[in-house]
């Protein structure tokens, strides 16, 4: 069974930044490609990006596109999401999920797996 924690979220001014890590325990990280996805309250759940397998590649939302940068460390068994430039329109709660199918896959159903969120609360 794999496992995805995330942490990181907080509350934070406008303009300001926060970078949040996922962990990912039980099979082989390098395995799965990985996304960042975001749920506002009375919203639908939102793709924000992914990065595949190698960390060679990444795709974002054009909302967040040249703000936030995904990266991961295979090594470390972790995803990040560093979030700059942060607008009040960015407050949700942040999800990381993996996959191991095709690659840059922005739907949340094609994610198996889904960690329990962490909240982004960015004050204006």
């Amino acid at each position: 069974q794999v496992q995805l924690v995330e942490s990181g979220g907080g509350l934070v001014q406008a303009g300001g930044s926060l970078r949040l890590s996922c962990a990912v325990s039980g099979r082989t990280f390098s395995s799965y490609h990985m996304g960042w996805f975001r749920q506002a309250p009375g919203k639908e759940r939102e793709f924000v990006g992914t990065i595949t397998r190698s960390g060679g590649s990444t795709y974002y939302a054009e909302s967040v596109k040249g703000r936030f940068t995904i990266s991961r460390d295979n090594a470390k068994n972790t995803v990040y999401l560093q979030m700059n430039s942060l607008r009040p329109e960015d407050t949700a709660v942040y999800y990381c999920a993996a996959h191991s199918d095709l690659s840059m896959v922005v739907t949340p159903k094609a994610y198996r797996y889904w960690g329990q969120g962490t909240q982004v609360t960015v004050s204006s």
